[in-house]
């Protein structure tokens, strides 16, 4: 469980999270972090946040965000608004360290999301954009699937792939979560 102070780092993706107030914190109301992504780093995919709100304010760099249709490209000072069900990703636009802050409303299982996609990152269980096999994303995408969604598949042909993706990534021994266990592979 991620605790105030706490750090994370997705190596395949440049980002580096340091959380200064969690879910524990606000009895699930938000979670705020900072984010530093080095230069060419980006977020492993596009996607959508069905029913929570996140807010992009940027500390030091550009910042590149693909919000719907539109490219917002952002500053020291600037920020973004993404709304729930909005497509987004983002991306330092810069030559030096991106850092911004960002909060996410509700926060929902967000921090277990985050945990085990930066976790199975750093345990080298996931692609060169940071993203697993899929049968182990099928379980973890679908146990949080109230959390985050692929931007342009219809989500119930979603759903209709993940449950059985879910099932078969189960019976192989993947879980939704990561929990680190010293001196064992990372199965999430």
């Amino acid at each position: 469980m991620i605790r105030a102070g706490d750090t994370i780092v997705n190596p395949m993706t440049g980002e580096r999270l340091v959380f200064e107030v969690t879910s524990h914190d606000t009895g699930g109301e938000y979670t705020l972090f900072d984010t530093f992504v080095e230069p060419g780093g980006t977020v492993a995919a596009a996607h959508v946040h069905p029913y929570q709100t996140e807010i992009f304010t940027v500390v030091e760099g550009l910042l590149s965000v693909k919000r719907g249709r539109e490219t917002l490209e952002l500053g020291p000072g600037e920020v973004a608004l993404i709304d729930p069900g909005t497509p987004h990703t983002f991306w330092n636009a810069g030559d030096e360290e991106l850092c911004f802050r960002a909060e996410v409303r509700p926060a929902l299982q967000f921090e277990s999301l985050i945990e085990t996609m930066f976790g199975l990152a750093a345990d080298g269980k996931t692609n060169k954009k940071g993203m697993p096999g899929p049968l182990r994303l099928a379980v973890i995408a679908n146990h949080h699937f109230d959390v985050v969604r692929l931007p342009v598949i219809p989500h119930f042909m979603q759903k209709l792939a993940l449950v059985p993706g879910a099932l078969l990534g189960r019976a192989f021994g993947y879980r939704a979560t990561y929990e680190p266990v010293a001196g064992a592979p990372a199965l999430a």
